[in-house]
């Protein structure tokens, strides 16, 4: 499947493509189609709902080969990873009848809306509700940082459908986009990176969606499944991070075998050799761990204090990395034609988003 997915995207995506979306702030539509054709979204979903019937090895596997070919702004891992898991594992037979082929073809492109302007990481403090309406529910309130958000036809809204209760209160409801009066998009974020990766502010003011949009088949369940699936988020950003590490290894080995400076390469300066030395330890400590944390995923035994050490660690080692490699770079490394600068800058957010890496310590520091 790795070798499959290197090909589409070495001929549906060259440099020239993604320096589009980068221009444009997003991927098109139609390369979701295509990748959907090509059979890389729903790779661990059921032949029956439209996937490709693996698991999570599959999935990656997809989410290294984006990484390897440099795929910028393609969120395969949140699609694959994060947000068709919620609609196979809580979704009605229905509902995952109803949705997932779609999603598994690229018609329907995913975005779940859980972080608020006041909100991000501290879930339970979230002010969107979801109040019963007839027979369905009136949503109301506004989404920030979320990926895919100006293309995304398929949103799964974190929201209170009863604000008394708390957490106990909180639910998850789709929002099909086409459908929903008073939903609209804000601006798209101006990041620091990503640059090809749409974010954008999300509003739903007094947007109807019937009953059978509410995932699963009771309210008060959100918190609950919210809960199941972040530890496969948080592991999946953490098999980014190795990726982009073994990456801003490899073309910064090349560049310092290349370079000349006092008369010899970069790389016989012993300063340059302790230096990569040490990012090759930190690569291969985040590789096996997160290897390790993969296997107990495909087990079903991973739990949330292993994914949480995995994110938070993985993804500081990997800011470790890629600032050295850059500093290794010399000028070049802060000139953004070179791909240790888009390293740099995409990297940042991994210990950010998630949950950020206070809040992994907090869950860590729980299990003591």
């Amino acid at each position: 499947m790795g070798d499959h997915a290197a090909r589409f995207f070495e001929r549906e995506a060259p440099p020239e493509r993604i320096a589009g979306w980068r221009e444009a702030g997003q991927v098109e539509r139609a390369f979701w189609r295509q990748a959907g054709e090509a059979g890389l979204l729903g790779a661990s979903i059921p032949v029956e709902y439209g996937g490709a019937g693996g698991d999570f090895r599959h999935d990656v596997v997809l989410v290294e080969a984006v990484g390897q070919c440099g795929v910028e702004g393609f969120a395969l891992s949140l699609h694959n990873v994060i947000i068709l898991p919620y609609v196979l594992a809580h979704g009605t037979e229905e509902q995952k009848a109803r949705w997932l082929p779609k999603l598994c073809s690229g018609e329907s492109v995913a975005a779940i809306a859980m972080s608020e302007p006041g909100a991000g990481s501290d879930l339970q403090s979230i002010r969107t509700t979801a109040i019963r309406d007839g027979n369905g529910y009136r949503i109301n309130g506004a989404k920030t940082f979320i990926s895919n958000g100006q293309i995304a036809d398929f949103v799964i809204v974190v929201a209170k459908t009863d604000p008394a209760q708390g957490a106990k209160g909180v639910s998850l409801l789709v929002v099909e986009t086409g459908e929903a009066e008073g939903f609209r998009r804000g601006k798209a974020l101006d990041k620091v990176g990503l640059d090809a990766q749409d974010t954008s502010e999300l509003f739903f003011d007094d947007v109807w969606v019937p009953a059978d949009n509410l995932l699963g088949t009771s309210e008060g369940q959100g918190f609950r499944q919210l809960m199941a699936e972040l530890p496969r988020e948080r592991l999946v950003i953490a098999v980014g991070s190795v990726v982009t590490m073994h990456k801003a290894l490899d073309v910064t080995t090349e560049y310092v075998k290349q370079r000349q400076a006092f008369g010899q390469r970069v790389f016989d300066f012993q300063n340059t050799q302790f230096k990569l030395a040490e990012c090759k330890a930190k690569t291969e400590v985040a590789r096996v761990y997160v290897e390790d944390c993969i296997a107990r995923q495909i087990a079903g035994t991973l739990d949330l204090t292993s994914a949480a050490i995995a994110k938070y660690w993985v993804t500081d080692a990997e800011w470790q990395v890629v600032d050295e490699c850059l500093q290794l770079h010399g000028g070049y490394g802060y000139i953004n034609d070179y791909p240790i600068a888009r390293m740099w800058r995409n990297a940042r957010v991994q210990r950010i988003y998630g949950g950020s890496n206070e809040i992994m310590k907090m869950l860590i520091a729980r299990s003591l």
